[in-house]
């Protein structure tokens, strides 16, 4: 770890609370899509919820998803070209401006070699400022309107799993909504998912994730594996006041928090009259966990209260 480094995680930890950094994964835990899609959801209600509604929701965001994705985010382009975070290919930026570039005419392949990779950059650097600023300048009102009711009707139809997904970053993050700064939380949240990057970072957006994960807090497993990017998040946070845990429905992301020693905590999303799932996990169920591998913290408990 550098000096540079070092420096900034000082500026995140205080001289008494320790850092929480939630690591989520997304599909079946912080949105449901999955299990729309597929109709397991529904179909966990015994005959109490309609499946075709559901699998119609589903397709209304996958639809809603790859629009935005090709139309705002370059993904025709990348598709093929999918890296574990946008920072990846940092190296090869040299900072070049992209308010007038041409994305369409560069000539752009699979990145084999410096020349391609500079190009895959740029296109990770322009997806990284047009998340930034949000669905707002991407969309026009009538679109924007439409996302606006087709959260609020799968929230419905999820008995809140949406809002209760997000009303636990913000509890825990003290971000509400709409704030200018992110980075303001005193806890990190970090999604580490098996799908797509791109997709990934689009569905932040479109289920308002975004106020509380950065574009550099996303990681895609496809490629290198949900372990590998759990040592990497170790590895940028590595400071005796920061305590990780995972939270997710796999058997992957359960392996992966095993071999780091982190507490995991399972999302039963299956499982109608579970606690374990949304509405229902609160930043003080998952306190337990910290403290049952990382020891009680006063401080850490006064504020779950």
């Amino acid at each position: 770890m550098n000096a540079n480094t070092s420096q900034k995680l000082e500026a995140l930890v205080s001289d008494v609370e320790p850092v929480n950094v939630y690591i989520w994964d997304m599909d079946e835990t912080l949105i449901l899509l999955r299990s729309l899609l597929n109709g397991t959801y529904a179909e966990s209600f015994n005959g109490s919820k309609d499946v075709k509604r559901g699998v119609e929701i589903g397709e209304m965001w996958e639809k809603h998803i790859l629009k935005i994705c090709d139309d705002c985010f370059l993904y025709e382009q990348v598709e093929d070209c999918n890296e574990p975070f946008i920072d990846s290919l940092r190296e090869y930026d040299d900072g070049k401006d992209l308010s007038m570039y041409d994305f369409k005419l560069d000539g752009f392949s699979s990145p084999a070699d410096d020349l391609n990779k500079r190009k895959l950059a740029y296109r990770h650097r322009a997806v990284a400022c047009r998340y930034e600023k949000g669905l707002a300048p991407l969309v026009d009102s009538g679109t924007m309107s439409v996302l606006d009711e087709l959260y609020e009707v799968t929230d419905g139809y999820t008995d809140r799993w949406l809002s209760s997904a997000k009303a636990f970053l913000e509890q825990c993050s003290n971000v509400k909504e709409g704030s200018s700064d992110g980075t303001s939380s005193s806890d990190i949240h970090i999604l580490v998912t098996s799908g797509a990057l791109i997709p990934s970072l689009v569905k932040c957006l479109l289920f308002r994730l975004d106020t509380f994960l950065r574009h550099d807090n996303v990681y895609s497993s496809i490629d290198v594996g949900k372990l590998q990017c759990f040592k990497w998040i170790k590895e940028r946070y590595n400071h005796p006041k920061f305590r990780f845990c995972a939270i997710g429905d796999g058997w992957e992301e359960c392996a992966a928090a095993q071999t780091m020693q982190w507490p995991f905590v399972k999302i039963d999303y299956l499982q109608p009259g579970s606690s374990y799932r949304f509405p229902g996990v609160t930043p003080k169920t998952v306190s337990y966990y910290f403290a049952a591998v990382y020891g009680n913290s006063d401080a850490d408990a006064t504020n779950k209260e």
